[in-house]
């Protein structure tokens, strides 16, 4: 499986705005700019946004099937994922995601639930991808 999308960009970097395109066509053009990335949204988004989104996705979807392997599939998991962006000694660069979980999973208690939580973060593949460059959290509760 191969995924894919598109960006385009105008102008220097400053001023300049852009914008991403999913192949799937799931949602119209997603535009872009250097103050989304640095100050404010501005209706615009971002590519750590965009990580963001991808990782809570995926962190949900790993720890359903770990859940669901185990005996207790979830009812619903919300995730939150929040991609720092900030400037370092190298230059701008994605530090930390931090992932909150909360979960109904009936039949669980909150000990197996961490565990599951923190099995679904070594195990979701944009943590992977992420690991050895981002630091990484998770807060996991149940509902």
């Amino acid at each position: 499986m191969e995924s894919r999308a598109h960006a385009v960009w105008h102008g220097n970097l400053a001023e300049g705005s852009g914008e991403a395109t999913l192949a799937s066509g799931v949602t119209g053009p997603l535009p872009m700019s250097w103050p989304s990335r640095t100050e404010a949204p501005a209706g615009k988004t971002s590519p750590e946004e965009l990580i963001a989104a991808a990782h809570a996705a995926c962190y949900s979807m790993a720890l359903s099937g770990g859940l669901t392997r185990a005996g207790t599939p979830p009812t619903t998991l919300e995730t939150d994922a929040v991609a720092t962006f900030e400037k370092t000694e190298p230059g701008w660069r994605l530090t930390r995601m931090a992932l909150s979980v909360v979960g109904e999973v009936p039949g669980i208690d909150d000990a197996a639930f961490q565990t599951a939580a923190a099995a679904a973060k070594d195990g979701c593949p944009v943590s992977n991808a992420l690991k050895g460059n981002v630091e990484i959290t998770i807060e996991a509760a149940l509902r």
